[in-house]
């Protein structure tokens, strides 16, 4: 008779199994909390638990029918601990006695094939690779699992939260320490579409609002362009009430202003002003003599 697994290695087993089956079925950890998971462990436990049970009375039955010597090998057999028994079952090479026992009618050039069992190690890796590959075939061809469209947009999804949740907290910038960065252009093309091209055109060419590429400007609170800039989006217009305060009424943050304005200032001093000639509205206000 052979020593039997205990029935707390099989329990172990079957939830390994279960969570990897959950985990690819519902590809997070989400599972945890639902009690269809649980269920199944409370049932897979209760099963395995009654399978011992059963084991026990056909190994009560088969003990019976042993003489006394193959009972005190087995009692002594079954006090070994577990692991060195699944060791020595691994590893342990055969006496000459159970090699002749073992031998069949076959061979080759002198040498006679034996007829071994494969070791348990190798049986419980070749049985766990099949039950995995079922598992893995079936759950990549009917669910979603291994998506990797589905995954990208969930992964997209997170990112964009935590953006929104970083800038809740981040630290705004002010009129004192906003600074022109080319970096910021694009964005800041972006947001001037988004907020003020419905009064200063594409590019900024001027229509209802005045052309913001040339060297006229009606408002210049500040000793350079880009604080200017920064400062009439942030307050609005003492001379045009149209003009949003965009910054005082929280439509844009500081540094969505400073994006902005990075990108007014580029238009202005980076690229040739667009002139009426070439469709743009003509000069209002006061030549500028902006610091550097």
């Amino acid at each position: 008779m052979k020593t039997r697994t205990p029935v707390i290695v099989n329990i172990l087993i079957i939830l390994t199994i279960l969570f990897i089956m959950y985990y690819m079925f519902v590809q997070n950890n989400s599972f945890f909390t639902s009690p269809y998971f649980w269920g199944t462990v409370a049932i897979s436990i209760i099963l395995a638990m009654i399978h011992n049970a059963i084991g026990d009375l056909i190994e009560n039955h088969k003990f019976k029918a042993l003489n006394e010597e193959e009972k005190a090998a087995y009692l002594l057999e079954k006090k070994k601990p577990f692991l060195k028994a699944l060791w020595d079952s691994a590893f342990k090479k055969q006496t000459a006695k159970e090699e002749k026992d073992m031998l069949i009618d076959h061979g080759f050039d002198g040498i006679m094939e034996l007829d071994n069992q494969l070791p348990k190690w190798w049986l419980g890796l070749f049985y766990f690779g099949v039950i995995y590959c079922i598992i893995y075939v079936v759950s990549y061809s009917f669910t979603n699992f291994a998506d990797p469209i589905k995954e990208y947009d969930e992964e997209y999804k997170t990112q964009l939260a935590a953006i929104d949740e970083y800038m809740k907290t981040a630290p705004q910038a002010t009129l004192e320490n906003a600074v022109y960065s080319s970096d910021m252009v694009t964005e800041g093309e972006e947001i001037f579409k988004t907020n003020c091209v419905s009064c200063h055109m594409d590019g900024g060419k001027g229509g209802i609002g005045p052309n913001l590429t040339d060297n006229a400007w009606i408002n210049q609170p500040e000793s350079t362009l880009f604080k200017s800039v920064f400062h009439v989006v942030y307050n609005g217009s003492p001379n045009n009430p149209t003009m949003v305060a965009f910054g005082q009424n929280g439509q844009l943050t500081g540094n969505d202003i400073q994006k902005v304005a990075s990108y007014i200032y580029h238009i202005n001093q980076e690229q040739q002003p667009i002139t009426p000639a070439q469709g743009g509205a003509a000069p209002q206000g006061t030549e500028a003599n902006w610091e550097k």
